[in-house]
């Protein structure tokens, strides 16, 4: 997986930035497959996103994903736009 692995408590200094494409149905699945990873199992997935100082992957547990956003522990959200890849 592409990107630079950097703690969760970094992820609000980071200037989002949305990625190059729009959020697949296949990346939308995997949203939803990463939730229930969190909630049900608190498993830990990698999450790579588009930042200004580009693309940042953090290992976390998802807590919920919203229309717009994926929440990770301690109200830290990412944008959907801004992902670029989820690996188990």
């Amino acid at each position: 997986m592409i990107g630079d692995l950097i703690e969760k408590e970094q992820i609000n200094t980071y200037e989002f930035l949305p990625a190059d494409s729009q959020p697949s149905e296949d990346m939308l699945g995997k949203l939803s497959h990463a939730q229930r990873l969190g909630n049900e199992f608190k498993s830990k997935v990698y999450i790579a996103f588009n930042t200004k100082d580009g693309i940042k992957k953090v290992s976390t547990t998802v807590w919920s994903v919203t229309e717009k956003y994926l929440q990770l522990k301690n109200n830290v959200h990412v944008p959907i736009k801004s992902i670029v890849d989820i690996d188990f």
